[in-house]
């Protein structure tokens, strides 16, 4: 349409201009002192002009785009130049880039080629930790073992101790006359569990009755039974019969509170309460003990035999029995002897004292001797404990 309209435009301006100089030629006007021809040429050349002011001022007001070229060339040049300069500095810039991220994708290959090595050692390593720290708990937990161990010796060679002073105390009493009851020694004992709280009195009257008897029996032996001889302070028995309402099942003993010579007239006792639990089951192993091969000595191996039964009956007190020793076969014991002496030479045997039967707090304990271990003609070489 612009280009229509500057067409248009420009035959009317050019078609008034040859009009207008046809008429001042043919009026042969002069100006400025000119000929009349040069007027009309003059004339001629102004319309052409015109013709040409009128039609780039109509593109200047119309494109905005001939406006920009035509005063901004300049400037849009400088602009041009200066983006090319850019983007071949971007361009260069990109194609660092990308040979860095090259360089950086081959040393992140490198790096997880390298990598990979140290997550394997990383992962020994953490194993390997993880190890360590099983050891070291397992070291504490035997370190407590031991410290439980040395806690539980020290505490037999004080209770030891206690017995060794128990027995100079009876041994200075038996030097000063003849100790029938000795402090501590159980005169009565009974298991009892109360079906009703109220018979506590009739149970403490019926066990100090037969700790009276008992006790009337071993100081005054042929004289019968016909007065008090055990004395019971009042406060303990109170303190029993009201521990003894509560529910459950108990062991109570009447005990000796110091030795007693024959033909005394009074026994000092105290009462013992506690509660009644199993202490053995069958099959239940209360000591060992290893035979060497060179043993053969009838004397010697009944020794060991009785040792091995101490050990057991030490085992079951500090389990809580309040039995008076363990009950075994003697004719079994005689017989085991002289199986073991009778055994070929260099034989090593292992031997247990195994519980018969099943046994509560004041129940005797039956055990029997056993061997465990196959017969072995030469010694084994000794163990080394960790």
């Amino acid at each position: 349409m612009l280009i229509l309209a500057l067409l248009v435009l420009g035959g009317v301006l050019s078609t008034l201009g040859d009009r207008l100089g046809s008429r001042v030629g043919k009026a042969r006007l002069s100006l400025l002192g000119m000929r009349p021809r040069r007027t009309a040429v003059l004339i001629t050349v102004l319309t052409g002009s015109l013709i040409s002011a009128i039609s780039l001022g109509l593109m200047l007001l119309v494109s905005e785009r001939l406006r920009v070229g035509l005063f901004q060339l300049d400037q849009l040049e400088d602009r041009l130049q200066q983006s090319r300069i850019a983007l071949q500095r971007s361009t260069a810039e990109l194609a660092t880039a990308e040979q860095e991220r090259n360089l950086a994708r081959q040393r992140a290959q490198q790096l997880r080629r390298e990598l990979a090595p140290l997550l394997a050692q990383r992962t020994q390593l953490e194993r390997e930790r993880e190890r360590l720290s099983r050891d070291v708990n397992q070291r504490d937990a035997e370190i407590r073992r031991n410290q439980a161990d040395l806690t539980r010796v020290r505490q037999q060679i004080a209770s030891r101790s206690r017995e060794l002073k128990g027995l100079e105390g009876h041994l200075i009493a038996l030097r000063r006359g003849d100790v029938v009851i000795s402090s501590g020694q159980a005169l009565a004992t009974a298991k009892v569990k109360l079906e009703r709280p109220e018979q506590a009195g009739e149970v403490i009257d019926a066990l100090l009755q037969q700790a009276n008897r008992t006790a009337f029996a071993r100081v005054l032996p042929g004289e019968p039974p016909n007065r008090q001889i055990l004395l019971v302070p009042r406060s303990d028995i109170t303190k029993l019969e009201t521990m003894l309402r509560q529910p459950g099942s108990w062991v109570v003993s009447i005990l000796s509170a110091a030795n007693v010579l024959r033909g005394e007239r009074q026994v000092l006792g105290f009462p013992d309460l506690r509660p009644n639990r199993p202490v053995v089951e069958p099959g239940d192993v209360l000591a060992s003990t290893t035979l060497e091969g060179e043993l053969r000595e009838s004397n010697q191996l009944a020794r060991r035999l009785n040792l091995l039964l101490a050990a057991a009956y030490a085992r079951a007190q500090r389990q809580g029995t309040l039995a008076d020793g363990l009950q075994f076969d003697i004719a079994r014991f005689n017989a085991l002897v002289q199986e073991l002496g009778d055994r070929p030479g260099g034989q090593v045997v292992q031997l247990e004292a195994v519980v018969l039967n099943k046994a509560e707090t004041p129940d005797p304990i039956a055990v029997e001797l056993r061997w465990v271990t196959p017969l072995v003609t030469t010694p084994l070489p000794a163990r080394r404990r960790l």
